[in-house]
C-alpha cells in the first residue's frame, strides 16, 4: 500500500513539473489532460503528506513518552493518543482514496423508466418514480429532458426515456438500475386488497462518440410519421425516426421533435448509452468469474427497492436499509436511501481494493 500511495505522490510531482512547461502550457489539450490528473491525485497526496507527518510526530512523541521526567511523561502520552487517533483516520481515508475511481462517475445519463408487472398500477408508479428522480435532480441542480415519453392517458407511463445532466449524475444514480416494487391498495380497487406492481429502471452512462464506435453501415434508420400529440406535423411528415443497429439488434425509436434531425440525433444519443452499457457489462461479467461477488453492476433483472405505501415503508434490499419516509423519498428526498447504497458498494470495492494492495 505504501509503495502505491509513494508511487502517486512521484506522478503527483511529475505532474506538476511537466504543468510548468512551457510544451504543455502551449498545448491547451495537453494541458487539460495534466491539470484534470493532478486535481484527481491531489487529495490523496495531501492525506499521503499529513500522514507522513503525523508519523514522523507520533517517533518523536514515543521518545518523549520513554524519557525525560514523570510530567513530561504523562504529556507526551496524552498527545500520543490524539496523534494515534488522527494516523488511523488518515489511514482509513488513504485507504478509500486508493480505490479505482469509476470513470463513467462524472458522466451524464440516461435514465429508463419502463413500467413491468401490474397493468396501470405499474404505469402510474412508473410516472410516480420519473418525477421522484425530476424531483431529486431538482434538488441537485440538474438538468432533466424528457427523449421520449409513452403515457396511457390515465396519467400513468408504459415507457419514458429522458436525459440529466449535471455534476457527478452518474456517481449518484448509477445503483438505481434494477426492479423497483410498489405494494398499494389500486385506487379502483373496491375491496381494499394490497396489488403488487413493478417498474424497471435503467441508469446508462451517456456515451460520447469516443466511447463508442458506431459503423453507419451496420445502422437500418426508417423514418415514418409520428403518432400522438403534437399539431399539424403529426401523422403529415416523415419526422419520426427507428434506428436499428443490426449487429445487436439494439432498436431506438424517437418522436418527440418536429425535426427528422432531431429526432434522429436524440436515437443516437440514446443508441449509444445502450451499446455503451452493453460493452460495460461484458466486462463486468467477465472480472466476476473471478471475483467473489459482482460488485456495482446494477442488473436490471434484480429486485433492489420496496414503495410499501401501507406501512409508509421503502426498504432497499441489497443493503437491508429500511425508512419509514415514503412520501418524502418519493417527493425526491431520495439522499438517505442513495447514501446507504453507495456506502455499501464502497465498502465492498475497499475490501477488493485493500486484498488487491
Amino acid at each position: 500500500m505504501f509503495d502505491k500511495l509513494t508511487s502517486e505522490e512521484a506522478r503527483y510531482e511529475d505532474l506538476t513539473r511537466l504543468l510548468g512547461t512551457a510544451e504543455v502550457q502551449s498545448d491547451a489539450s495537453a494541458y487539460r489532460k495534466h491539470a484534470k490528473a493532478l486535481a484527481e491525485l491531489e487529495p490523496l497526496v495531501v492525506r499521503f503528506r499529513e500522514y507522513k507527518g503525523i508519523a514522523q510526530e507520533i517517533a518523536h512523541t514515543e521518545e518523549l513518552a520513554s524519557a525525560g521526567d514523570a510530567d513530561m511523561r504523562e504529556l507526551a502520552r496524552e498527545e500520543l493518543k490524539s496523534l494515534v487517533a488522527r494516523r488511523d483516520a488518515l489511514l482509513a481515508d488513504l485507504k478509500t482514496l486508493l480505490i479505482p475511481k469509476d470513470p463513467n462517475d462524472d458522466k451524464d445519463v440516461v435514465l429508463e423508466i419502463r413500467a413491468g408487472t401490474g397493468g396501470e398500477e405499474a404505469a402510474l408508479f412508473a410516472a410516480e418514480l420519473f418525477r421522484m428522480y425530476t424531483k431529486f435532480a431538482e434538488r441537485q441542480g440538474w438538468r432533466v429532458e424528457v427523449m421520449s415519453s409513452n403515457d396511457t392517458g390515465g396519467g400513468g407511463l408504459k415507457e419514458v426515456i429522458a436525459t440529466i445532466e449535471g455534476r457527478g449524475v452518474y456517481s449518484k444514480l448509477k445503483y438505481e438500475s434494477g426492479v423497483h416494487r410498489v405494494q398499494r391498495v389500486p385506487a379502483t380497487e373496491a375491496s381494499g386488497r394490497v396489488h403488487t406492481s413493478t417498474v424497471t429502471v435503467a441508469v446508462l452512462p451517456e456515451a460520447e462518440d469516443v466511447d463508442v464506435q458506431i459503423n453507419e453501415k451496420e445502422l437500418r434508420i426508417d423514418t415514418f410519421c409520428s403518432s400522438g400529440p403534437g399539431g399539424q406535423s403529426v401523422n403529415t411528415t416523415y419526422s419520426a425516426v427507428r434506428i436499428t443497429h443490426i449487429p445487436t439488434g439494439v432498436v431506438v425509436s424517437q418522436q418527440d421533435e418536429k425535426s427528422q434531425i432531431k429526432n434522429r440525433a436524440k436515437a443516437m444519443k440514446v443508441l449509444r448509452a445502450r451499446l455503451y452499457e452493453m460493452e460495460l457489462r461484458k466486462q463486468q461479467e467477465a472480472i466476476a468469474k473471478d471475483r467473489r461477488s459482482q460488485v456495482g453492476t446494477g442488473d436490471r433483472s434484480e429486485k433492489i427497492r420496496t414503495y410499501n405505501f401501507k406501512e409508509n415503508r421503502v426498504t432497499d434490499h441489497r443493503v437491508n436499509f429500511t425508512t419509514h419516509r415514503l412520501a418524502d423519498v418519493l417527493n425526491g428526498d431520495l439522499t438517505e436511501v442513495l447514501d446507504h447504497v453507495i456506502t455499501h458498494y464502497q465498502s465492498e470495492k475497499l475490501r477488493d481494493a485493500t486484498a488487491a494492495i
